[in-house]
């Protein structure tokens, strides 16, 4: 059997991945079980040991750590998971964010290269690093958007706009037509870490191929990283009986996926006969404003419907309007999104009941 290697594998994402790869592959994780993540939230590590991977306890920071594993297994496809995340957290903690994506990317390359037996490098990026995203102006052609401004804001006026002040229409966002435009630290590392895997390996015999992930949840999601998905951070806050705090006037709009479609895309990728040139956006294709799925879990877990604040506030690096356009998902990968939203939710709720054990 190929071995699988997953940088970050015992985690959200790589443990449902290893569930899906551990029939016809070997899978070997690398992961610093980084108490902000794992903590208090054992059902991923579980979910590993259960589906048959090895781990190798380890940071990509660690040049040598990684290269000794890597060659310790000789792997036949990488798939590099391993992220600090959460634009927020990034604004205040810029080293740490650079050291592992970026740093920790460039150690995995080298490691790669050293190994020699890598034939396929698959990423976990973000749909961040668009910015805004993708935008029409009133006339209906495609416009570029601005990092919003305070100006802007201050007056409440939360839609994108172009470079002259024009106010534009957002529109599901792919990545051949909508070009890159990081609004923040993290959004900036995960455009670094596809640059480095695209020019490290160019004219070898290593493809790559690079997801751009949209808002991923689910059950397994930590509900103690205050940096983590913000549907988890929801529940665990209507849980402890807080209201909801809702940026600006709560109607920015996300395209929610579920972790289990997110996993399947990884494995279509890791098994399509001819990797995309391009990267693939994932995610439902659909939206939803963050008031409306705020709503939708206060009801699921029995508190008062109005227990939310409209705050009118603004962080930076926050985006107004988040949907991919995932055609190319299904005409590439053959993969579409089988977790309804709906679904989605009621499993994160039915999850976050259960105590840790």
């Amino acid at each position: 059997m190929e071995t699988v290697f997953i940088t970050g594998g015992a985690g959200f994402i790589g443990s449902r991945l290893t569930g899906l790869l551990a029939q016809r592959y070997r899978v070997v994780a690398y992961d610093s079980l980084l108490p902000q993540v794992h903590g208090g939230n054992p059902d991923n590590r579980a979910r590993f040991e259960a589906a048959g991977g090895k781990l190798i306890k380890g940071d990509v920071r660690d040049r040598a750590a990684l290269q000794d594993a890597l060659a310790q297994v000789a792997p036949a496809i990488v798939v590099h998971l391993a992220s600090e995340t959460g634009t927020g957290q990034s604004y205040d903690f810029v080293g740490r964010y650079c050291e592992v994506n970026v740093g920790g990317t460039a150690n995995l390359v080298e490691a790669i290269r050293a190994v020699g037996s890598v034939r396929r490098v698959l990423l976990a990026s973000s749909r961040a690093v668009y910015g805004e995203g993708a935008c029409v102006g009133p006339d209906g052609r495609p416009a570029a958007a601005v990092e919003r401004r305070p100006a802007d804001i201050a007056v409440g006026d939360y839609a994108p706009h172009d470079a002259t002040g024009l106010r534009l229409n957002p529109v599901p966002t792919d990545a051949v037509t909508c070009p890159v435009a990081p609004a923040s630290i993290y959004a900036s590392t995960k455009l670094m870490q596809e640059f480095l895997l695209r020019q490290a390996f160019w004219g070898t015999p290593v493809g790559v191929g690079v997801l751009r992930m949209q808002n991923v949840f689910g059950e397994g999601q930590s509900l103690n990283n205050p940096y983590t998905g913000v549907l988890s951070i929801f529940v665990r806050q209507i849980q402890e009986g807080l209201a909801l705090r809702l940026y600006e006037d709560g109607n920015a709009v996300r395209d929610f996926i579920h972790v289990d479609d997110v996993a399947r895309a990884f494995l279509a990728l890791a098994e399509v006969p001819q990797l995309p040139e391009r990267a693939i956006d994932i995610g439902s294709g659909e939206t939803v404003s963050l008031l409306d799925v705020s709503r939708r879990l206060l009801a699921m877990l029995g508190a008062a419907p109005d227990r939310f604040e409209i705050t009118g506030e603004f962080r930076p690096g926050d985006i107004r309007h988040a949907v991919a356009d995932i055609s190319a998902a299904r005409t590439m990968l053959g993969w579409r999104p089988q977790v309804s939203l709906e679904a989605g939710l009621q499993r994160l709720v039915e999850w976050s009941r259960v105590p840790a054990v």
